[in-house]
């Protein structure tokens, strides 16, 4: 089984690149964010609770394809749907691995949980990501990524303690 996920991502000027993640989803499953738990492989959600799915990017940071903070790069699909004025300010920055949004929907599962998890999350869930989006490339120094990431590993810390 290939232990790599990877999904076609749009970066700085436009540039399209692979993204890698460790896989979380069986192979014969859609590969989305909204899984159901039968659908995960044997230690996916561990994967994906502790952030060490994530950790495969370290080669996109080092191909200088993202940064380490940064906005998250977009899916094709969700580029298309953007406002041209928010396309052109993204693409003059290179994107990262962790952002605003990470930290505020770091349990993003859970709350795709409550309902209809496609319709939460385009109309609940990916507006407040574009906004923190925003607010990160017109805030963006290093107090704000000292902040982002010492709450961020609070965040993981505390999801490590946690017993499901």
């Amino acid at each position: 089984m290939d232990i790599f996920y990877r999904s076609r991502r749009i970066g700085k000027n436009g540039r399209v690149f692979w993204l890698y993640k460790f896989r979380t989803l069986k192979l014969n499953s859609d590969e989305n964010q909204f899984a159901s738990p039968e659908k995960y492989v044997k230690f996916g959600r561990i994967l994906r609770k502790t952030k060490i799915d994530e950790l495969p990017q370290v080669w996109n940071f080092i191909k200088r394809d993202i940064n380490f903070f940064g906005y998250r790069p977009e899916e094709q699909r969700t580029w298309d749907i953007l406002p041209n004025n928010v396309k052109d300010l993204l693409s003059k920055h290179r994107p990262g691995i962790i952002d605003l949004s990470s930290l505020h929907f770091f349990d993003e599962e859970k709350i795709l949980q409550l309902g209809h998890p496609h319709e939460i999350y385009w109309k609940v869930i990916r507006p407040m990501k574009l906004a923190f989006q925003m607010f990160y490339i017109q805030n963006r120094c290093f107090l704000l990524n000292l902040a982002i990431i010492w709450i961020y590993l609070k965040k993981v810390i505390k999801s490590l303690c946690q017993k499901e």
